[in-house]
C-alpha cells in the first residue's frame, strides 16, 4: 500500500493529452455554416437531437458543441427544446423499437423544410447492435435520411463540417 501512495505521489497522472489548438479552424467550419444556414433558411440554423436507442457517445461529442471549447451558441447555431422550431433533427443511435414511434413523431412535427442527420455508425446501419431483437433498424429504415455522419462516434469537427455539407448541397 506505501509504495502504490509513493508512486502516486511521485508519477504524474496518466491523462490523454489536451487537444491542439484549432480555435481558428473551428471558427472558420462554424462561420461557414452560419453563413450557409442564413442564407439557405434567412436565419440561424436550430438543430434538436434525438436519442433513438444509442450508447450515448454521440450524444458526448453532440452536447460538446455546446461546450465553452466550441460553444456553438456564439455562431448563431443552437439546439432547441422542441421540434416544432427544429430545421435539422440529429439522430444517434439504432432505432430501437420502443423509439420506433417516438422517432416517426418527431419527424412530422418538424416543419418543412427539414433535414434529418443519422450521426455515428449505429445510426447508419445499426453497428454493434445489428441483428438484435430490440432494434428496428437504422435511422433510414424509419425516417428519410438526409446525411450520415459517420463514426464513433464522430468527433465535433465532423459533425460541424456535416452540417456544413448538408446546408451547401
Amino acid at each position: 500500500m506505501s509504495k502504490l501512495l509513493l508512486q502516486a505521489l511521485i508519477l504524474p497522472p496518466v491523462t490523454e493529452p489536451a487537444p491542439k489548438p484549432a480555435a481558428d479552424a473551428l471558427a472558420e467550419i462554424a462561420a461557414k455554416v452560419d453563413a450557409a444556414a442564413k442564407r439557405r433558411l434567412g436565419r440561424s440554423l436550430s438543430i434538436r437531437e434525438v436519442d433513438a436507442g444509442s450508447c450515448n457517445g454521440c450524444e458526448l461529442e453532440i452536447h460538446a458543441l455546446s461546450n465553452a471549447f466550441y460553444d456553438l451558441e456564439r455562431f448563431g447555431l443552437r439546439f432547441v427544446a422542441s421540434p416544432r422550431h427544429a430545421d435539422v433533427l440529429l439522430v444517434t443511435g439504432p432505432v430501437t423499437r420502443n423509439m420506433r414511434e417516438a422517432l416517426e413523431r418527431t419527424w412530422r412535427a418538424t416543419p418543412d423544410p427539414k433535414w434529418v442527420v443519422a450521426v455515428g455508425d449505429c445510426a447508419a446501419d445499426c453497428g454493434l447492435f445489428a441483428g438484435s431483437y430490440a432494434v428496428a433498424g437504422g435511422v433510414s429504415a424509419v425516417v428519410p435520411v438526409d446525411l450520415h455522419i459517420r463514426g464513433c462516434p464522430p468527433s465535433p469537427i465532423r459533425l460541424l463540417e456535416g452540417l456544413l455539407a448538408l446546408l451547401e448541397s
